[in-house]
């Protein structure tokens, strides 16, 4: 990592509030060139508090941003951090409004040249490519890092029409817990008490609306972009990681969008901007590669970015099962176009009797994390204990078969019960018998008609069920040999269905897996490579060590006598930390997943979070603390929400929600 201390301009930022048409005012910090010149303004639009939760990674880009020429502006939204306003939904259209309000301020400036662009990870990256299709006249470029086109089947809620037990109450509880933060009065002066109790009236747990909403309904369709790519006017370099589960978009926009304002890029990455250096790497000059976008969409400068492949993404080799790689082997290879003129579908015949596929419902316990984030434990380990509760099928791998893209699943099944779902793994089997999982899918067979409806299986029938895994490069070499398992379970990524303890009978004739095969060392795979990565001074937090022996990050425990299995998680998103400007920020939380292994009812995920803010030099003091729950019956959900916010010791707020959501398809 190559720190920059000095820049082709002088940059300073300053700390400023946004005006929106009804009287509320957003939180924004810019830092800007020194120059006399209006240049072209960057915006970052998140909830997630600028002036501490992301103020870290803030100060990695913005100034770099700016010491190469660009207004570069990050902004809380309403509601959160030192906004004003009250907290909505996520990416709602209050949200969506407020964006294009703040592009057009900032094109308004006297130190703008009237040119937006948009970036972001994740949050930022999905309102990046919302605003964009709202298609606000100054925005003309987007970067958008690991998101989704797809608010249904390819976010943190639903997987192949199933219930994301792991993310969807997860992502729910962690959301409960940052709404419910206080503004910080050291920025939001002595308005902020009354800014949150107001905000804590007003909050309810997203779960309710996510689990409210089932089937990809109207609105899981609002802030799709998949709906109408067409919308999309401005200029798109949409980038993903292969351990990132929203890698998939990236290879949807380089397809759908106009090839002269789209490219796409994938590397090895998990759920982090691609020049942090957190594992798997190699890391690149990521900022670097951002600048030439931004230059030749907002500044007219011919950089070469539209004659690079449409799309770059890189191939991994075959490597060992591990939790965590610093480092993945493998190149970079470009396309032409997507779908690739140097991608061929294989098809592999499944071979053998039928075979009841009925998989303990702790199936998936070795899945890994949703969103790896470079953690040491994220992703999966051995899946030799996964494959032994699943039906298994192999291909014995003759000469070295890239994959890239997509795999697909054909499979003829009979189900006795109305509901259940299948669970498609793709691993690379090594000559010692160790398995390192490939990719996945999901299918909920009452979605095999359309994620739109719910449809049950008829009791006893027999069909073709068709379903994509999640997209992959990679390399099967010589002597391995390709593994497609199959279960019926794979708790707690997906909530089993009731009575999907009954499994499925799979009959291998005229079952498939289809294999995107690419061909090797093409012309459009030479001259592919990045700078190394760089970044601006960093802010200087300062991450204390504590006495306390460190919790697992994953931890698995069985209950031999009850037949129950607990998995017990440490998301490990900043914990303790001291802030330049004197706050004191300390972080913790844990997630349980609990489920006996022949009762698929017995599902149950918890959260607890503790979040506490303190400035001592103020006097300043506060704490959240929330606990979020989900449990099951045949009918219908249970969950469970509680808050409990104080300021100096004293309760301050305490609210409890208890609420029974029909499972309709879910």
């Amino acid at each position: 990592m190559h720190i920059r201390t000095s820049f082709p301009y002088e940059t300073t930022h300053e700390d400023l509030r946004i005006p929106l048409p009804d009287g509320t005012q957003l939180y924004a910090r810019v830092w800007r060139p020194l120059t006399q010149e209006p240049v072209p303004a960057l915006l970052e639009y998140l909830p997630y508090r600028l002036t501490d939760w992301t103020a870290p990674r803030d100060f990695q880009r913005h100034p770099w941003y700016a010491g190469h020429g660009y207004a570069s502006v990050r902004v809380d939204v309403r509601g959160h951090g030192n906004s004003g306003g009250l907290p909505t939904d996520e990416y709602s259209a209050t949200e969506l409004a407020d964006g294009v309000e703040v592009v057009n301020w900032l094109a308004a400036q006297p130190w703008c040249d009237g040119k937006v662009g948009m970036f972001g990870i994740s949050w930022g990256g999905f309102n990046s490519l919302q605003i964009a299709a709202l298609a606000p006249e100054p925005l003309k470029a987007v970067v958008t890092v690991c998101s989704t086109d797809d608010r249904y089947d390819n976010d943190v809620h639903y997987m192949g029409g199933s219930v994301l037990a792991v993310d969807m109450h997860a992502w729910a509880a962690t959301m409960l817990a940052f709404v419910s933060r206080p503004p910080d009065p050291r920025y939001a002066g002595l308005a902020w008490r009354d800014m949150w109790l107001k905000r804590l009236e007003h909050v309810d747990p997203f779960i309710h609306t996510w689990l409210d909403h089932q089937t990809r309904d109207a609105y899981w369709r609002h802030g799709s972009v998949c709906e109408d790519y067409g919308a999309i006017d401005a200029a798109v370099l949409a980038v993903g990681g292969w351990h990132d589960p929203y890698r998939d978009t990236v290879l949807r926009l380089v397809e759908h969008l106009p090839p002269d304002r789209v490219r796409g890029l994938i590397g090895p990455w998990s759920h982090q901007y691609p020049d942090r250096g957190l594992p798997p790497g190699p890391a690149i000059g990521f900022l670097q590669e951002t600048l030439r976008w931004w230059d030749q969409h907002l500044k007219g400068v011919d950089t070469g970015v539209l004659r690079e492949p449409l799309l770059r993404s890189w191939v991994s080799d075959s490597h060992r099962p591990a939790t965590v790689y610093d480092t993945l082997p493998g190149r970079w290879v470009g396309e032409p176009a997507w779908p690739s003129p140097h991608v061929t579908t294989v098809s592999y015949g499944l071979q053998g009797a039928p075979v009841l596929v009925r998989s303990p419902q702790h199936t998936g316990v070795d899945a890994g994390r949703f969103f790896p984030f470079g953690n040491d434990a994220d992703l999966p380990p051995d899946q030799r204990e996964e494959d032994a509760r699943s039906a298994c099928f192999e291909f014995a791998v003759g000469e070295e078969t890239w994959v890239l893209g997509r795999p697909r699943v054909r499979l003829r099944v009979t189900c006795e019960v109305p509901r259940g779902q299948v669970i498609a793994r793709l691993c690379d089997v090594a000559p010692d018998g160790s398995s390192t999982l490939v990719t996945r899918g999901v299918l909920n067979l009452s979605a095999r008609h359309g994620r739109d409806r719910a449809v049950p299986w008829e009791p006893g029938a027999s069909g073709e069920v068709v379903f994509e895994l999640n997209g992959i490069g990679h390399v099967f070499p010589p002597g391995h040999r390709i593994r497609l398992a199959v279960s019926s379970a794979y708790w707690p990524w997906i909530w089993p269905q009731p009575e999907s303890d009954a499994g499925f009978t799979l009959d291998p004739a005229g079952s498939f897996l289809e294999l995107p095969v690419r061909t090797h060392d093409v012309d459009s795979d030479t001259g592919i490579g990045f700078g190394e990565p760089e970044q601006s001074e960093p802010l200087g937090v300062n991450y204390p060590a504590t006495l306390d022996e460190p919790r697992p990050e994953r931890l698995v425990v069985r209950d031999v006598a009850k037949g129950e299995w607990r998995l017990e998680v440490d998301p490990r998103y900043g914990g303790t930390r001291f802030y330049p400007d004197g706050l004191e920020f300390t972080e913790d939380a844990l997630e349980t997943y609990t489920i006996q292994e022949a009762d698929p009812l017995s599902a149950r995920a918890r959260s607890d979070w503790s979040i506490r803010l303190h400035r001592p030099e103020l006097g300043w003091d506060t704490t959240v603390r929330t606990r979020s729950e989900i449990t099951c019956a045949a009918t219908e959900f249970l969950t469970s929400n509680e808050v409990i916010c104080t300021e100096s010791g004293e309760v301050v707020f305490h609210r409890t929600w208890e609420k029974r959501i029909p499972r309709t398809a879910g």
